[in-house]
C-alpha cells in the first residue's frame, strides 16, 4: 500500500486504517494491525507503537493528507497527537475482504467449539468433535453474525442445529446438589424434583434432604428462584458440573 507524502513516498505495510466522519469530512489514520484494540483495551500505552505514520489523511491509502483547516474546523485544533486519540477512541476500524473472511472463519471456530462443550448426543450423552458440529452448522445455514462475539450467537446456534440439521443434539444436562432442612422437604420435594431429568441421589437425613440431580441449564435459574423464595436462604443449590457427559 503506497502512501503519497508532500515529498516522498513512504510504503506502508501490515496497515489498519481507523476512520472517523466528523464536521462533513473524513479523516483517517494508519495504525499497525492489531494495536488499535490493544490501545482501546489499555493494553497498549505508547501511541507510537499504535501508528505506522504520525498524520491524518483525508484517504491513506491515495496518501492525501487532511488540510489544517479542515482539522481546525472539526476538532476545534490542529494538534496532530490530540486529533489522532480522538480518531483512535471514536473511529471505525476499517477491515478489508480477507480480513473480515478470516474473523468470521474464528469465530465461527469459536462458536463450534464452544457448542461442542455445552451439548451432547442425546443418546450416548457423549460430546460431539467440533469438526461434527461446523458441518451440521454448515447443514443447518448458520451464518456468522458480523460485530457479535461468538458467546452470543451460541444460544441461537444450538437452537438452529436442533430445528435445521439432521444431527440429534441437546444441551448437556447440569449436576447440581440440592439441600433442604427436613421442615421444607415435604413443601419443596416434589417441586424440585420435577424440573430434573434424572435423579443420581434423593437421601433422607434426620436435619435435611439432599438430592443430586441433572439439570436442563435453563432449570437452574428456576430451582434457584424457588429455593430463595419458599426457603428464605435455608435451602442450598450448588452446581456440581457445568456440562455433564457420559462418564464424567
Amino acid at each position: 500500500m503506497q502512501i503519497n507524502q508532500p515529498s516522498n513516498q513512504i510504503k506502508l505495510t501490515n496497515v489498519s486504517v481507523v476512520r472517523l466522519k466528523k464536521g462533513g469530512k473524513r479523516f483517517e489514520i494508519a495504525c499497525y494491525k492489531n494495536k488499535v484494540q490493544e490501545w482501546r483495551s489499555g493494553v497498549e500505552t505508547d501511541i507510537d507503537d499504535v501508528l505506522q505514520i504520525a498524520n491524518v489523511f483525508v484517504n491513506v491509502s491515495k496518501g492525501e493528507l487532511a488540510k489544517s483547516q479542515d482539522l481546525q474546523k472539526a476538532f476545534g485544533t490542529t494538534d496532530t497527537n490530540t486529533i489522532v486519540k480522538e480518531i483512535l477512541k471514536k473511529g471505525e476500524l476499517q477491515v478489508g475482504d480477507k480480513e473480515r473472511e478470516h474473523d468470521l472463519s474464528s469465530v465461527r471456530r469459536e462458536i463450534a467449539t464452544l457448542v461442542a462443550e455445552k451439548c451432547v448426543d442425546p443418546e450416548t450423552q457423549r460430546p460431539y468433535p467440533v469438526g461434527v458440529i461446523d458441518k451440521a452448522m454448515t447443514e443447518a445455514g448458520f451464518s456468522v453474525r458480523p460485530g457479535k462475539n461468538a458467546k452470543s450467537q451460541v444460544s441461537e446456534c444450538i437452537k438452529l442445529l436442533q430445528t435445521n440439521s439432521k444431527l440429534p443434539i441437546q444441551r448437556a444436562r447440569m449436576r447440581v446438589r440440592v439441600s433442604l432442612p427436613a421442615a421444607d422437604v415435604e413443601k419443596l420435594k416434589s417441586k424440585i424434583l420435577e424440573g430434573a431429568d434424572s435423579v443420581e441421589k434423593d437421601e433422607q437425613g434426620s436435619d435435611d434432604w439432599e438430592a443430586i440431580l441433572l439439570i436442563d441449564p435453563s432449570q437452574f435459574r428456576v430451582l434457584n428462584d424457588l429455593l430463595q423464595k419458599e426457603c428464605k436462604g435455608r435451602g442450598r443449590l450448588e452446581t456440581l458440573t457445568f456440562a455433564a457427559t457420559a462418564g464424567s
